[in-house]
């Protein structure tokens, strides 16, 4: 747990930049957006190297911020991992663009360039370059189709959607909660 504390704090440190050609949503409801997301695909990176049925559970502070909770399973540990942080608005409060700590004063950035505005059901955020990617969605799966089309919206955009993992997030088993 702690080497994904760690990891995560040092690749997110410093950097709360936009990629260039990606634009955060407008219209964004942080009240609909909170609650919890499971990562459905995902660029790799070394903070959540090894890990399934990853979620993120999101929920309002009292200084206006969001308090992020990060879980995954670790097959190798045999354990889970988890990481909270704290995220703020960048700019504005209905723009989905938002810095986010999980160490000390460091805050990367975490930018929602697609959303089902609709229904809050699916989202796709990049990070400050497009090393990072994740395609989240309220239901641990989703429709083979519209996977499919939020995929090809990444790859247009740039990001290197050859090399996604698609995360498992196969059910606990009841008695032991590992996959």
């Amino acid at each position: 747990m702690k080497k994904f504390i760690l990891a995560l704090g040092f690749i997110l440190t410093g950097c709360v930049s936009v990629p260039e050609g990606i634009k955060p949503v407008d219209h964004f409801e942080v009240e609909r957006y909170l609650g919890t997301w499971y990562e459905i695909a995902r660029l790799d990176n070394s903070f959540e190297r090894g890990l399934s049925r990853v979620s993120a559970t999101y929920q309002l502070r009292e200084d206006g911020g969001i308090s992020v909770l990060n879980r995954g399973y670790s097959a190798a540990d045999g354990a889970w991992q988890s990481v909270e942080g704290k995220a703020y608005f960048v700019e504005k409060p209905d723009q989905g663009y938002l810095k986010v700590s999980f160490f000390g004063p460091f805050y990367g950035a975490y930018v929602i360039f697609a959303l089902d505005q609709a229904n809050y059901q699916y989202s796709l955020v990049s990070g400050p370059d497009r090393s990072y990617f994740w395609l989240l969605a309220r239901n641990p799966t989703i429709d083979e189709k519209l996977k499919d089309t939020l995929v090809a919206k990444a790859q247009t955009l740039g990001f290197a959607t050859d090399r996604l993992i698609f995360v498992d997030q196969s059910p606990a088993d009841p008695l032991t909660q590992k996959p």
